[in-house]
């Protein structure tokens, strides 16, 4: 039980967020009858979690998330009943919360659409579901508390739930340190805000969109994962930075407590620099850097070597001997890219200076005041130059990226499938007792050689089903919405069913990618038109005027296409660029798409909040912080 409600706590961050809390003027189309094709992440959900009841309490709130995002609530509701009843012999009390918590949700957001008549009715059974919910969670469960508050603090004065939407949401705020993150507690500010700025009435207003997410980011500081954070992964010994820009920190103190030595340099100087003098502040007598290791040369992990180089003429950086090839990807992505991703303050030049004392071409045993450590040349899923970083005696591996979902940079030529299971192997050959990666998710995600041996035959089947696929002429968008599951996927554990969720759209752009030529399956590639171009051919050709394009992406989001009402919009504003309504649109569709992303695919709700310069609030413990 315990070990459940601490999955429970730590992996539903932001997923019951998605609720679309209706209750009072949003009004939304449904589109329960709509395919599943186009939504392939709802399909997949219920898949995986029709099979049995998830050990992994994120899969069961995943789903409830992209029935909210998909404004397919009724449909949603019902779904999750039939497995609620269908599972109950196998649940304990804690997972009947669970279902009960999404249930309500999903009929909080149906609220509206309910025949007038029935409606108070039908409010007061959902109220009553999230009593009963927090009753057998014991009361002190923070998932349940939130949702309870956040759903009454949305209702009309005349159901009379002011006083305990008041109560949960101060419990919230009060048992902060519950929270699986403080990303939890933009909604908790934001609608006690709400609630006493209007004595009672409701005045917020319904919002498009709900962020519990643990990601952050605006244009100056670029994308965090996570909350910041320090702790002792190995007590006195390694220590993890999380939080403080793109990547994560890693610091170790050797044997002899006389030397630092840091596992990558970061993104720019100035972050490396507080993150490092936040170490310091912490750990008073920590002693002097001189060494870093260099898991891969991409830009978020020796973009700060500058202030590391500054510390002392004596750091030593150890990398791959092929370094330099990896430098030349990095010279040729797209600044405007690299900007949103790592801020303003990036610099590409600091990341090209990057040159290691040492290079490594073949396994190495080295000792750092009387610390030991292996160097392990490995291909990777990311980068060609990677380098594993192994600590026998303790136990602990450091991947860098080789396990990024992405299968290298999406908007670089780089990344190997193949690449990717030869790094599983090597790692499960090592047996590490810990996994530390170089993002936060990562090491949330890939976290044992358990899972990965579990999701090393998955993967192995969606590749050669995708090569084959490809040869046999069938197009990206077919394979994407296709839903392809592995045959042997359902006796896999939860934790492999998440990791194959956050893999598969990404592993299927990259081999579609690179087996195919600059003419693609389905004549990909072979016009040359832009946006204006398609925008023409709405405007100019079809004759629609601006009222019935924003009309159609509005049907098109009521029935969960963000996707598409994004991109057509996109052509209409390349034609109308003035146009006020086409933009608060787009807005609105990218809003949604960062909804829809907001807890499986960082790197979708970077480039969708860049689209429209949304910034979203680092949240820190105690800092109120309204949502948007």
């Amino acid at each position: 039980m315990h070990r459940f409600r601490l999955r429970f706590l730590a992996f539903v961050a932001g997923l019951a967020a998605l609720l679309a809390l209706a209750f009072i003027g949003h009004a939304a189309g449904r589109a329960e009858a709509a395919a599943d094709a186009h939504l392939p992440e709802l399909a997949y959900l219920k898949q995986v979690n029709a099979w049995r009841p998830p050990s992994d309490p994120q899969l069961v709130l995943l789903l409830m998330g992209q029935f909210a995002n998909a404004n397919r609530h009724a449909e949603g509701a019902v779904y999750l009943d039939a497995l609620r009843q269908r599972f109950d012999a196998e649940l304990n009390d804690t997972q009947r919360a669970l279902y009960l918590t999404a249930i309500a949700s999903l009929r909080a957001g149906h609220a509206h659409d309910v025949f007038l008549l029935r409606r108070i009715g039908w409010v007061r059974d959902t109220v009553a579901m999230l009593d009963e919910a927090k009753r057998l969670a014991g009361g002190d469960l923070y998932v349940a508390r939130w949702m309870s508050g956040i759903v009454r603090s949305q209702l009309p004065a005349l159901f009379g739930e002011r006083d305990m939407a008041l109560t949960d949401l101060q419990w919230c705020l009060a048992h902060a340190d519950k929270a699986p993150h403080a990303g939890w507690l933009r909604e908790v500010h934001f609608h006690l805000a709400a609630i006493q700025g209007a004595q009672g009435e409701h005045a917020a207003g319904a919002k498009p969109v709900l962020f519990t997410t643990p990601f952050s980011g605006d244009a100056d500081s670029g994308h965090q994962f996570s909350p910041r954070a320090l702790r002792e992964v190995v007590p006195g010994t390694v220590y993890l930075l999380s939080g403080f820009e793109f990547t994560e920190y890693y610091f170790i103190v050797s044997a002899d407590r006389k030397e630092l030595i840091a596992i990558d340099a970061g993104t720019r100087p100035d972050a490396a620099r507080e993150a490092h003098q936040a170490l310091r502040a912490k750990v008073p007598d920590l002693p002097p850097l001189t060494t870093v290791f260099v898991t891969h040369a991409h830009w978020d992990h020796v973009g700060g070597q500058r202030y590391f180089r500054e510390l002392s003429p004596g750091v030593r950086f150890i990398g791959r001997a092929n370094y330099a090839d990896e430098l030349a990807h990095d010279a040729n992505a797209n600044p405007t890219t690299l900007q949103r991703f790592f801020g303003r303050g990036f610099r590409l030049a600091d990341v090209l200076a990057y040159k290691p004392d040492m290079t490594i071409d073949k396994p190495t045993e080295l000792t750092v005041g009387g610390t030991r450590f292996s160097l392990l040349p490995v291909r990777g899923g990311e980068t060609d130059d990677a380098m594993l970083i192994h600590m026998p005696e303790r136990g602990v591996l450091f991947t860098g990226d080789i396990l990024m979902p992405y299968i290298g940079a999406p908007f670089v030529n780089e990344g190997s499938v193949d690449g990717l299971l030869a790094g599983i192997d090597q790692v499960m050959a090592l047996k590490p007792r810990l996994l530390l990666h170089g993002h936060e998710p990562l090491t949330r995600i890939f976290d044992s050689t358990r899972m990965l041996a579990g999701l090393r035959p998955q993967l192995v089947w969606l590749r050669d089903q995708v090569v084959r696929e490809v040869a046999r002429g069938t197009p990206r968008a077919a394979l994407q919405q296709a839903n392809l599951v592995a045959p042997t996927l359902e006796q896999a554990p939860s934790s492999v069913h998440m990791a194959y969720l956050v893999l598969r759209e990404n592993l299927i752009n990259r081999l579609f990618d690179q087996a195919s030529g600059y003419w693609q399956n389905g004549l990909q590639g072979l016009d040359a038109l832009t946006d204006t171009d398609h925008g023409a051919a709405l405007v100019d050709y079809l004759g629609l005027g601006e009222s019935q394009i924003v009309a159609a992406s509005e049907k098109m989001m009521a029935d969960g296409r963000h996707e598409l009402a994004a991109q057509t919009l996109r052509w209409a504003l390349a034609r109308q660029p003035s146009s006020e309504s086409l933009r608060a649109a787009y807005r609105l569709a990218n809003l949604k798409l960062m909804e829809k992303y907001q807890e499986f695919n960082p790197f979708k709700f970077i480039l969708y909040g860049g689209q429209i310069d949304q910034s979203t609030a680092q949240m820190a413990f105690g800092a109120p912080t309204q949502a948007h």
